[in-house]
């Protein structure tokens, strides 16, 4: 963790916190819709520490808010996660070493990776990717705190439109690397073609998941996607 502190500087800071500071906004509905629906504080505020991954926390809520079993709620937010297989499959050096390891797999979500994945210099990546994740485990929670306290008084969250600012911030992330490569740009609209198409009949969250078919459909055969 030396190789932190040493890599950590202000321009990535000036990167870093505005999408920090974005998913605490985010956690603020989060905790809002949670409080709104019945949920007692402390359990939006415990689900976001130990999942920290808001699209299957919202389906989780909501399935359970709309009288869902927890089972069902349970399996929905799985499937919803998967997508952090191949995640780790794609940066498995910014995890860490040792007991580290295991802190640097619970920090992984959309933002984290977008972070590791936009620095070309692996030791630069791993900084990013620690710092993200790092401010995310603190203002995801207090988000989501905040946001439970109000909920009680606040009422139609949804008209706030606070969730647009999480794809905002991720779409943000990825137009550098849009401009760089043919073969990226031909995935992501693939991708958003596949989610636009299946989002008025799918639950939350599982089109972004089929999303990933992308990947399958514009490889080009004997030349894998960079």
């Amino acid at each position: 963790m030396r190789s932190f502190w040493r890599t950590l500087d202000r321009a990535m800071l000036r990167d870093v916190a505005p999408v920090c500071l974005a998913v605490g906004v985010i956690g603020l509905s989060y905790g809002a819709i949670a409080a709104a629906a019945g949920f007692p504080l402390w359990f939006p505020v415990v689900l976001g520490l130990l999942v920290m991954a808001a699209s299957s926390e919202f389906l989780f809520i909501g399935i359970i808010a709309a009288g869902g079993s927890p089972v069902a709620a349970v399996l929905a937010g799985l499937l919803v996660n998967a997508r952090h297989l191949p995640f780790g499959l794609s940066v498995p050096d910014v995890l860490g070493r040792g007991p580290w390891r295991f802190l640097g797999i619970h920090l992984m979500n959309d933002e984290t990776i977008a972070f590791a994945m936009a620095e070309k210099d692996a030791t630069r990546g791993r900084t990013a990717y620690w710092a993200c994740g790092l401010g995310v485990l603190v203002c995801w929670p207090i988000g989501a705190t905040v946001g439970g306290v109000a909920g009680t008084v606040i009422g139609g969250t949804d008209a706030f439109g606070l969730d647009a600012m999480f794809p905002a911030v991720l779409l943000a992330l990825i137009l550098p690397a849009m401009r760089e490569a043919a073969d990226k740009r031909r995935v992501a609209l693939t991708g958003a073609v596949i989610t636009l198409a299946t989002t008025s009949f799918l639950p939350a969250g599982l089109p972004v998941l089929l999303a990933l078919a992308g990947l399958a459909a514009t490889a080009v055969p004997g030349k894998a996607l960079r």
